[in-house]
């Protein structure tokens, strides 16, 4: 393997960044993390304007963290973060599904709904740049956003009993196991530490309640961040789930997975309609509603969010009929019976980093 030193363009209170990073502390790499340079590296090599990228030392440039993550296994098997049995892998790509769709909700809440957070956002973001006018507009795009995600007065009650219902069922875990599937970290850990360190943690109120009333999740950033392969255990036996995951699965399945599908199935709508020449769907396509324990939210419409329910559709759907069953099973009654059962009329792919339909 080259002795170059593979480059990490990212940056700390970045949500995505916070997902890769302990998989490259876990593995070993060599790697440099470095500011996001937009102009003279980022845009030229994918065309988009996000982060994090991480370029090989052959200068292949790897976008998406998903893509990236499963680059990484392939490339550094050892060792591993993708469970290795049915039901623990699906289980995982369910979570980072969760991660990556549904705590955006939280995390942008709680970094742009109290002027403390914002305040705070702003100085990393010009810390980050050395340009305080550019960083405080890209502030403005953010906190602008929250209407369209869903982030309202009506709906803020609901993400906030979402979200501490999530630091209790992962305190109680985390007493029990110090990861999500046993003793090593996965990549739905991995997955969770976009949300939980690159914006709750790091943000002045969401960090402050973490540390007060969750050490144990704040201990799991930290391990998460500061990784020893050598010390690392054994994924749970016999492919089964820790009771105290069941429990976050259910939350999940309660909550996450009726406002995933909704925006899927506007997607799909909006795709059935598409001009027959177009290759690449808008980012955003219009609006659709759904709801969050009870209350209703209008969200844009995301067509990245079939691209990240393929994932444990297509593992669900590679499995041999023998591991079917016993996974079915173990999900029953989890609030996972609709997603597994979602039949997509359209896919998408990737061509130049961006999303296509295939032709």
């Amino acid at each position: 393997m080259s002795s170059q030193p593979f480059r990490f363009y990212a940056a700390e209170v970045s949500y995505f960044s916070a997902k890769v990073r302990p998989a490259l502390r876990f593995k070993g790499i060599h790697y440099v993390e470095l500011l996001p340079d937009y102009l003279g590296e980022i845009i030229p090599r994918t065309g988009l304007a996000f982060i994090p990228i991480l370029v090989t030392p052959e200068d292949e440039t790897l976008q998406d963290t998903s893509d990236i993550l499963d680059a990484l296994e392939r490339r550094i098997p050892t060792p591993p973060i993708y469970p290795e049995t049915p039901l623990q892998r699906l289980a995982a790509h369910l979570i980072e599904l969760y991660a990556d769709e549904f705590l955006l909700l939280p995390a942008m809440h709680y970094r742009w709904s109290f002027p403390e957070s914002e305040r705070k956002a702003r100085g990393d973001f010009s810390a980050l740049s050395g340009d305080p006018d550019r960083a405080n507009r890209f502030a403005d795009r953010m906190s602008g956003s929250l209407p369209a995600l869903g982030i309202t007065a009506a709906t803020i009650p609901a993400i906030e009993a979402h979200t501490r219902e999530l630091l209790d069922a992962l305190s109680a875990h985390f007493s029990a196991q110090p990861f999500l599937f046993g003793e090593r970290m996965s990549f739905a850990d991995c997955a969770l530490m976009g949300p939980l360190y690159g914006h709750l943690y790091l943000d002045a109120i969401p960090g402050k309640i973490l540390r007060e009333t969750t050490p144990r999740v704040c201990h799991w950033i930290q391990r998460m961040n500061h990784p020893d392969p050598a010390a690392a255990g054994a994924w749970q036996p016999g492919d089964r789930l820790a009771p105290t995951l069941e429990a976050i699965l259910e939350l999940i399945g309660r909550d996450a997975v009726p406002t995933i599908l909704d925006n899927v199935a506007a997607f799909e709508h909006w795709a059935d309609t598409r001009p027959a020449n177009l290759e690449e769907p808008p980012r955003m396509v219009g609006s659709h509603r759904t709801s969050l324990r009870g209350v209703d939210l209008e969200r844009a419409t995301s067509s990245y969010s079939l691209w990240m329910l393929q994932r444990p559709l297509d593992i669900y759907r590679g499995l041999a009929r023998d591991d079917r069953a016993p996974v079915e099973d173990a999900l029953a009654g989890k609030g996972f019976r609709a997603l597994l059962e979602y039949e997509p009329r359209h896919r998408l792919g990737k061509r130049r980093y961006r999303l296509v339909f295939p032709d």
